[in-house]
């Protein structure tokens, strides 16, 4: 397709002749704390997406996951998201260091609605709080304190479009690639496997997770 056949929108009016303004309630559903609402589906969601912002302004989008309610609330303004183990890159964290915005989207396993929180993070390397986000014994060395700044729930459209909590929508996972696949063929790799990079990566999932 040449670029001459794409139209593209570059400025908000253009944009607003193609979608109208939303409804009041749609800017006034910010809260900017978190309550008993927000606090209860904290307590219930095992994953997290965390988005970040580089200091070029490249993005960043995390999965974070943990057993449900490793997710600490501390007050009705801060949160606490625990380190895990994982590939040392620690590009959230760094970007954090560089420019202190975060978005964060929580998600519950069978609820289509998620909750939306933005703010402003902190690197923590020790504090009281630490303890109680010991998971399997293993206490974190690192965490990020989150002050909500914006706080808000998303409608169900997106997850009920891509039906993604219904299992018969879900491919074969034989149809797809493996991650040691995947690495073989974007890293070059011509003296391993692919079975023996899946092995690797399953028994570091098994033993080092925490």
């Amino acid at each position: 397709m040449p670029p001459s056949e794409i139209r593209t929108v570059t400025t908000e009016a253009e944009l607003r002749e193609l979608v109208k303004e939303p409804a009041r309630a749609a800017w006034d559903k910010d809260i900017a704390q978190i309550d008993e609402h927000a606090r209860t589906i904290i307590a219930h969601s095992p994953f997290v997406l965390l988005a970040t912002t580089g200091p070029d302004g490249t993005c960043d989008v995390s999965p974070r996951g943990d057993p449900a309610g490793s997710v600490l609330v501390l007050d009705d303004h801060r949160l606490a998201l625990a380190d895990r183990p994982g590939n040392h890159r620690l590009d959230s964290f760094r970007n954090v260091l560089h420019n202190p915005r975060v978005g964060m989207l929580f998600l519950v396993p069978g609820m289509n609605e998620t909750l939306r929180v933005n703010g402003r993070a902190t690197l923590v390397s020790d504090a009281p709080f630490f303890d109680d986000l010991t998971v399997q014994g293993k206490r974190p060395r690192l965490a990020m304190l989150v002050e909500v700044e914006e706080l808000y729930m998303h409608c169900a459209k997106a997850f009920l479009r891509s039906a993604l909590w219904q299992p018969e929508t879900w491919p074969d996972r034989s149809t797809l690639p493996t991650l040691g696949r995947i690495a073989k063929d974007h890293l070059g790799l011509t003296r391993v496997s692919a079975d023996a990079i899946d092995e690797d990566l399953a028994l570091d999932a098994r033993n080092n997770r925490y």
